[in-house]
C-alpha cells in the first residue's frame, strides 16, 4: 500500500537533516510552498531543477457532453495547473521501478 506524504513528513525530514527546530522547519516548508503558490497564481512557471516544472495552462471555453444524458454542455474557460517532471526525476522513477538503486541516474546526475 502506498503512503501519502504530508507537510509534516517534509518538516520531519528537514528537521532530521538540517538541525532547525521543528517550528522553524514548519515555517520553512510553509514559506516555500506559499512562494510556489504565489508565482503560480500570477501565471508564472516554477522550475525546480532536477525535479520538474509547474505551470498554468489557459483552457478555452468548449462544448462537452454529459456522459449520462448525451446532452451538450458549455465548459467554461479556466486555468489548470500542470506538472512536467524533469528527465532526472523520470530516470529516478524508472530506475526505482526496475529495482535500481536510490539516487542512480542514467545521465550522471545532471539536471535537465
Amino acid at each position: 500500500m502506498t503512503k501519502t506524504h504530508t507537510r509534516a513528513d517534509l518538516c520531519d525530514t528537514v528537521y532530521e537533516n538540517v538541525g532547525l527546530s521543528r517550528q522553524e522547519c514548519g515555517e520553512l516548508i510553509e514559506s516555500v510552498l506559499e512562494k510556489i503558490a504565489q508565482h503560480l497564481e500570477e501565471g508564472e512557471q516554477v522550475k525546480l531543477s532536477s525535479f520538474g516544472t509547474f505551470q498554468i495552462r489557459e483552457k478555452n471555453e468548449r462544448i462537452g457532453r454529459n456522459p449520462k444524458t448525451g446532452e451538450q454542455v458549455a465548459i467554461t474557460p479556466r486555468r489548470v495547473l500542470t506538472f512536467r517532471a524533469s528527465h532526472v526525476l523520470k530516470d529516478r522513477v524508472d530506475d526505482g521501478h526496475k529495482g535500481g538503486h536510490k539516487g542512480s541516474h542514467k545521465n550522471g546526475g545532471q539536471a535537465e
